[in-house]
């Protein structure tokens, strides 16, 4: 948009600066060569505030653009048809009261326009307003649907912490996932501030994060990205609950708190560490496995191996085997909070 009103305005610019080298310097009587010199000077001067000016007007524009798309992206059809309906009554009713302005005395003609202005949205504002009530008196009750809803099937909201986190672009490659991913504008925003960090390791997780955006758009193509915002809202975990609500939407995350709140307001959480550890692999006690020993135990005679999920697995008489892959039986699995615990010895 920047590029086409930067383009848009030196075209204009280089022929007006044209058109007035040509208008102008005549006036001067300069021989050719100096004449002509002139006027491209002029055209190239006008040509350059023409780039100027569009920079300025192309990124007012964009930023307009966003506010309007902001705005008007959950407005139901219903509000946009009686928010018109309400502008055009209140139009008319402007022009029914200007019979009786328009001929006072020196005030009348100021009047005029202050009366158009605010009867039209006045009653604008009324029947969006009043649009819920008015469609069910009607009988228009389709178009209180919400575009939202129409537009998504189970949409998938991301947050900065599953989108930082990386796994979900492998988890949607496996077509595990149904719906679009809908990534709000804000939480775009968040991870570019991210990534700017002048911290080394918050820059590295913003940088990831956007690279899974990416990851994310060539792979499936099933991203939307979503210009909605409530800038009566501080925090970014409140602008995702109410972005939920409004267009019925899943959260996928992996911040814990973020789970709780979510789901005490009654929005569905979808959370990518809860999957990783239904995952992991079932093993009982008596089951048999090969794994690597990779140091010693915090015990005596205690080594330590893991798995391919991250798993500890704890290896009674170890010790000794450090570096070598073993056969070991499983003797106790230990579940906590913190993740999952198996105990094992040597198979002889």
């Amino acid at each position: 948009m920047v590029l086409a009103v930067r383009l848009l305005l030196a075209l204009v610019g280089g022929v007006l600066g044209y058109e007035v080298g040509t208008r102008f310097l005549p006036r001067l009587e300069l021989a050719s060569l100096p004449y002509g010199l002139l006027v491209a000077a002029c055209a190239v001067v006008a040509i350059a505030l023409g780039v100027l000016v569009g920079g300025l007007v192309g990124r007012a524009v964009t930023r307009l653009g966003r506010r309007l798309d902001r705005s008007t992206s959950l407005v139901t059809a219903s509000g946009l048809l009686f928010t018109t309906f309400g502008l055009f009554v209140g139009l008319a009713v402007a022009a029914l009261s200007s019979l009786a302005i328009k001929d006072l005395p020196v005030v009348g003609p100021y009047l005029l326009p202050l009366l158009f202005a605010v009867s039209g949205y006045l009653f604008a504002y009324l029947g969006y307003k009043r649009h819920t009530d008015m469609a069910r008196v009607l009988g228009f009750k389709g178009l209180l649907q919400q575009p939202g809803a129409k537009q998504f099937i189970h949409p998938k909201i991301l947050d900065t912490s599953v989108i930082i986190d990386g796994r979900l672009a492998d988890v949607v490659r496996t077509g595990f996932l149904e719906g679009d991913l809908v990534l709000p504008g804000f939480v775009l925003e968040e991870l570019q501030a991210i990534a700017d960090s002048t911290d080394p390791s918050k820059r590295a997780r913003g940088r990831r994060g956007l690279d899974t955006v990416r990851r994310l758009q060539e792979e499936g193509g099933r991203v939307t990205i979503v210009e909605r915002d409530f800038p009566n809202l501080q925090e970014v975990d409140a602008k995702l609950i109410r972005l939920a609500k409004e267009i019925k939407g899943e959260l996928l995350t992996t911040d814990y708190n973020l789970n709780k709140v979510a789901r005490i307001q009654g929005v569905e959480v979808l959370n990518v560490n809860e999957l990783a550890d239904t995952l992991k692999t079932v093993v009982l006690p008596g089951d048999k496995m090969r794994v690597r020993v990779v140091r010693e135990g915090k015990e005596e005679e205690q080594g330590v191996a893991y798995l391919d999920d991250g798993t500890m697995v704890v290896i009674e008489g170890g010790r000794r085997r450090v570096g070598e892959e073993i056969e070991v039986e499983v003797t106790s699995v230990l579940q906590n909070p913190s993740g999952r615990m198996i105990f094992t010895r040597l198979v002889l």
